[in-house]
């Protein structure tokens, strides 16, 4: 697969616009790290987006996340790693991110009132939002992720 074209030469004033979106909620949305960690990863994981979960599970790492809580992403209906502000979370992420097919039902949106306010439910669904923004246009477009080297055994 080769990328289409380089996206951020083609219209900078485009991705600079979407990377503050981007930033702001990294940055200055009070999210915990954690939180945005998994909609991020869950998002990329459904949308296919190669670039982003490479780039999101390295972040993961970075920050403190395990493996197994890396891992599990996926499956986090059939694991006890997820709390229940995490399972609320991975619900309204799934579900906004499959929208079409979902309609944002009222099964996954309540759990999040039990656990944040309207503010923060706002700024998690911004967030969702943004990181579906990325997964389209790096989908889309055929960004690739960097490939590692792979470590040498001893």
């Amino acid at each position: 697969m080769q990328p289409r074209f380089n996206f951020v030469q083609a219209a900078p004033d485009a991705y600079k616009a979407a990377a503050a979106f981007d930033s702001y909620i990294v940055k200055e949305s009070g999210l915990e790290p954690r939180l945005i960690h998994l909609i991020k990863l869950r998002a990329s994981q459904i949308n296919g987006c190669a670039y982003c979960i490479d780039m999101h599970v390295k972040e993961a790492r970075h920050t403190g996340m395990s493996e197994q809580w890396i891992h599990l992403i996926c499956a986090w209906r059939e694991s006890p790693i997820y709390d229940a502000r995490e399972r609320a979370v991975l619900a309204w992420t799934e579900s906004l991110t499959n929208l079409a097919q979902t309609g944002a039902p009222d099964a996954d949106f309540e759990p999040l009132r039990a656990h944040f306010s309207e503010a923060e439910i706002t700024k998690i669904t911004m967030a969702i939002g943004v990181i579906n923004v990325w997964n389209r246009v790096a989908v889309g477009l055929r960004s690739q992720h960097p490939v590692d080297q792979p470590v040498k055994a001893a």
